[in-house]
């Protein structure tokens, strides 16, 4: 894969604040719900997710060199969150919250030497169809548990593939008025595409935000403030503020600590080592990705984007955040919106924290089965079949290390996954 060069280019367009808050307020828009969602699926408190993102759109911004990417929680690293708090905390997510805050310290660490002994730039020599590979499972994992939040039901299996298993009995069995939630908001999601196309009005309006305020307007008709049963296709369901996002009462009371008890075990260096790794070349790729977008073709330094990711992740999880990587996604939005400075990627933090400061109480109505949907969403872009397709057109052995990445991460786990396609790519080059 060709790399950017690390020594960044002169040649800034004119400064623009006004387009950079525009550009702002609409990521902040996609930001908002994709943070608690983010957060939700990696089991850390939603409002972990937003923290992550005030820093690093906020304090860490202006660091780095560059221009145009949005920092902040990603779905790349949900598996990996929601691996840490699972088999660190044994069945006690709130304990397994704070060791993994504090596997994200050491992590970040790391991703800071590896900045400082210039490592990032051959983050792009990490095959692609390796990534792709990694990257689809990724989206297969994230369905497999989400698909059952977005029916209102709680699985029995705790593996990717025993859970796809399980999502015909979760349909069988969902709950109706969850489920109507959910599956609005996949149709909304799935379908802004096609409808922006033929209404050129809607073009600006992220489908992230239209979902947010049908599924708020469902819960309130639906009364999910209040718990109740309801009856019907003759069975009996319960509803009622479970299904709703749960904050804190202000910002201060969602600061979190470390715990560094179970730092030294087996399990934390595991996924301290997946943190840092993954994260860090997730990042790198994605700041290559936006270099290639930005209409100045301005190049960044790979090694000083990758300190201040590490710099901002070591404040995050002091305080209670979740991992940040450049995220590809708000930061492609963040250049069709027109951004053209790190002005916007301040103005999305700056908006974030200004809306969970002074109304918290408006994200308290957001029903759980909307986040889930929008992950499910994200999910099935990560594996899609177009993945499958442009693998395949590569050529045999691209679309072999794609797949064998891929199963073995599911029948897995991404460290053993990622390592094995790695393998099999040396392997493949000796031969």
């Amino acid at each position: 894969m060709t790399t950017a060069p690390s020594t960044p280019k002169n040649s800034a367009p004119p400064r623009s604040i006004g387009k950079d808050f525009v550009a702002g307020f609409l990521v902040f828009l996609i930001a908002l719900p994709l943070c608690l969602g983010i957060a939700m699926a990696s089991g850390f408190p939603p409002v972990a997710g937003v923290l992550t993102a005030i820093v690093g759109g906020v304090v860490v911004n202006f660091l780095g060199s560059a221009q145009l990417t949005i920092k902040g929680p990603a779905a790349g690293l949900i598996v990996i969150a929601i691996g840490a708090v699972t088999e660190l905390g044994q069945g006690d997510m709130a304990a397994g919250y704070r060791y993994a805050l504090a596997v994200g310290v050491v992590a970040a660490i790391i991703q800071i030497i590896f900045a400082l002994v210039r490592a990032a730039t051959a983050g792009g020599a990490m095959p692609t169809s390796v990534v792709h590979g990694m990257l689809a499972a990724i989206g297969v994992i994230i369905i497999s548990k989400q698909a059952h939040t977005s029916l209102g039901v709680a699985p029995a299996a705790k593996g990717p593939l025993p859970l796809l298993a399980e999502i015909p009995h979760s349909v069988v069995h969902a709950n109706p008025e969850i489920a109507a939630i959910g599956l609005l908001s996949l149709i909304i999601l799935f379908g802004w595409g096609p409808l922006k196309k033929k209404l050129t009005m809607l073009a600006k309006i992220p489908p992230q935000i239209v979902v947010l305020v049908v599924a708020v307007i469902l819960g309130f008709a639906f009364d999910l403030e209040h718990e109740h049963y309801y009856r019907m296709f003759d069975g009996e369901f319960k509803i009622g503020p479970d299904y709703l996002v749960h904050l804190p009462g202000s910002l201060l009371d969602a600061i979190a600590f470390p715990d560094f008890s179970q730092i030294t075990s087996a399990t934390s260096i595991k996924y301290i080592v997946m943190f840092a790794l993954v994260g860090s070349i997730e990042s790198v790729l994605s700041t290559i990705a936006v270099d290639t977008l930005d209409p100045a073709k301005r190049a960044s330094d790979l090694n000083r984007d990758l300190l201040v990711v590490g710099v901002g992740n070591l404040i995050a999880a002091c305080i209670g955040g979740l991992p940040m990587i450049s995220e590809i996604v708000r930061s492609k939005a963040n250049i069709d919106a027109g951004a053209t400075s790190r002005f916007a990627n301040f103005f999305h933090g700056l908006l974030l924290l200004a809306f969970v400061a002074l109304l918290p109480m408006v994200l308290q109505h957001v029903p759980l089965a909307a986040l889930a949907a929008m992950l499910v969403y994200t999910g099935t872009m990560l594996a899609s079949p177009k993945e499958f397709k442009h693998m395949g057109e590569l050529g045999k052995d691209q679309l072999l290390l794609f797949l064998v990445t891929l199963f073995m991460t599911l029948a897995t786990d991404l460290l053993v996954g990622v390592a094995t396609g790695f393998a099999l790519k040396v392997v493949m080059h000796l031969v």
